[in-house]
């Protein structure tokens, strides 16, 4: 297929997914669900999951395997802008008198799940075709592991603000200890991807790429950025620009030394001085990569993502393990160590729920993975059914433990009434 040929294929692609996208996401909003959870969940199905299964001729037409290069390029502009807004909001939200708690339930909500994730496979290893060829058994392990730990923070920070809980202490313990759970998860998977290379080389390319790009992040991106943002001389548009030149080029180094664009990205948005023009510049940028590039990650996420693959027995018995060890290790875990530092029930019952959504970022993973090699259609498949499951419960559990706590205090002061008689 010619470029000529190509481009009004890719056109109404696109046309396609963000309405579909919009569709499901106004469907969704209905039951309290965002719209970031929606447009995944409407990738999935636009793949070959459901519209490849009920209308193959139909996918092939609208969604030919020529387009998908074009998806994937468009969409990481998405996801790139995306990862930037979320290193810029991870700097937003620091806690003062909560550290403690906020870093043991990161902990625990990191270390549980990893545990969890790694024991599964290892137990599992033989029986379940999940091993990518030629990758070894502790990288598969420590994969799952690693996707297992991370938390969506981004919509996490989202689900707060738009449930008006961001003051609250578990919202504000939430937002801590998310933040700290991706930055930690992120570094493992850059670990685990450095030692899949298999080659001393890329390793040490690796390695001393990203100590060379912290150095330069912190001595001389700060500085950039800074000044990027104070200069009187430039417009609106100029230092728009001069922003997306930055992030672009540290997420084609991070691309080229084996890190991969999201993490420079993060990076990025990370070392944006909190100024008034940067909350313009990420507010301008945010709205076009949400509204018309991420859809067309999660699209092309959801052509590869198969559900019949489940069909195998084994595949579907490790697909329900595996989000059963998700959410004992992550909702678990966080609820354990949230009690265990003194937390009311309630708080760490809503604290659990929110650390559990992986959402977004494990799809961002899955598919660094799968570029990488050491994920294959199947444990694609299953990581991605954890992703939707472990979400989609997110806004449905707040709610019946507001519920819960709500028929709590009706009933307590009636019993306490009942018992002094």
């Amino acid at each position: 297929m010619t470029p000529t040929e190509l481009a009004p294929r890719f056109f109404i692609a696109v046309a396609v997914i963000l309405v579909f996208c919009k569709a499901v996401a106004w469907l969704l909003g209905k039951v309290g669900q965002p719209a970031v959870v929606s447009e995944m969940l409407a990738g999935v199905l636009l793949g070959p999951s459901l519209f490849g299964l009920l209308f193959p001729g139909g996918q092939n037409t609208i969604f030919p395997t020529q387009i998908y290069p074009l998806l994937y390029v468009v969409g990481q502009v998405g996801l790139v802008i995306f990862m930037f807004q979320a290193g810029y909001a991870f700097t937003a939200h620091r806690v003062t008198g909560l550290g403690g708690t906020a870093g043991l339930v990161s902990l625990a909500g990191v270390a549980a799940p990893l545990a969890l994730g790694v024991l599964l496979v290892v137990v599992t290893a033989g029986a379940v075709p999940i091993r990518a060829d030629g990758t070894s058994l502790g990288v598969s392990a420590a994969f799952v592991g690693v996707a297992l730990a991370i938390t969506a923070f981004p919509m996490l920070a989202r689900i707060i603000t738009e449930r008006g809980q961001a003051g609250t202490r578990h919202g504000t313990l939430a937002l801590a200890s998310g933040a700290i759970d991706d930055l930690i998860a992120w570094i493992m998977l850059a670990v685990v991807l450095a030692v899949a290379s298999g080659k001393a080389g890329p390793a040490a390319v690796t390695v001393g790429g990203a100590i060379l790009f912290g150095l330069l992040l912190w001595f001389v991106g700060r500085r950039a950025a800074a000044t990027l943002m104070a200069s009187d001389r430039m417009t609106e548009r100029t230092r728009l620009l001069g922003v997306v030149a930055l992030l672009f080029t540290v997420a084609w180094y991070t691309d080229e030394i084996g890190l991969y664009a999201v993490f420079g990205a993060f990076a990025v948005g990370v070392i944006m001085p909190r100024t008034a023009r940067t909350d313009q510049v990420v507010e301008t940028m945010t709205p076009v990569a949400a509204t018309i590039f991420l859809p067309l990650f999660f699209t092309f996420s959801g052509l590869r993502t198969e559900f019949g693959l489940l069909g195998n027995p084994s595949v579907l018995l490790f697909a329900v393990a595996c989000v059963t060890v998700a959410i004992v290790g992550k909702f678990g875990a966080c609820w354990a160590a949230a009690r265990l530092r003194g937390e009311p029930n309630g708080v760490a019952l809503r604290l659990g729920a929110l650390m559990n959504a992986r959402g977004l970022m494990q799809l961002i993973a899955l598919n660094v993975g799968l570029e990488a090699g050491i994920v294959n259609r199947s444990l694609f498949t299953v990581l991605v059914l954890v992703a939707l499951v472990t979400t989609l419960m997110t806004t449905p559990l707040l709610s019946w433990i507001e519920r819960r706590e709500s028929r709590m205090s009706v009933n307590t002061p009636a019993a306490a009434l009942a018992g002094s008689r």
